[in-house]
């Protein structure tokens, strides 16, 4: 649905950041149709895909909750974590069975306080990555919605 790739986390984060992270994830596999989250519930964790595909989607008053963007190998699911009040933003599933890295969304809070640099580094990846689906969003609801979608007047 969008023309630039998500930043990936081996794109922003050092060799040493990216290693502490990935020593406390978890591999999990997610079933296909599988809800992950939905928008205004607790955000509690996160993933990155290693394999699969997760549609994230926004809920439209009157209408079925549209997909804005769907996700693939090496992309994060989930920022809402990192900020607080932690309330996922938009809701999200699983298109495809999906393998994953979960990370707990408290344990790495506390890493980010325990060193300051890691927490700056991760926070400019989630933050990249947040005005990425903004974008994403923003397009596809005028796609939907605008009487000339995302392409402007005619």
């Amino acid at each position: 649905m969008t023309t630039t790739a998500t930043p990936r986390m081996v794109q922003v984060l050092s060799t040493e950041h990216r290693g502490r992270l990935m020593r406390i994830a978890r591999e999990v596999n997610i079933p296909q149709d599988t809800r992950l989250f939905n928008e205004g519930g607790h955000a509690d964790r996160f993933w990155i895909i290693r394999s699969g595909t997760i549609a994230l989607d926004l809920y439209v008053p009157g209408r079925q909750a549209q997909v804005v963007e769907r996700l693939g190998f090496g992309e994060l699911v989930g920022w809402s974590w990192l900020f607080t009040p932690y309330v996922w933003q938009m809701g999200a599933t699983a298109e495809t069975p999906v393998r994953a890295h979960e990370f707990d969304a408290m344990a790495v809070r506390s890493m980010c306080a325990d060193d300051p640099e890691l927490g700056r580094a991760l926070a400019q990846w989630v933050g990249k990555v947040l005005a990425h689906r903004l974008q994403s969003a923003r397009t596809r609801l005028l796609d939907l919605y605008a009487p000339y979608g995302s392409g402007g007047a005619r």
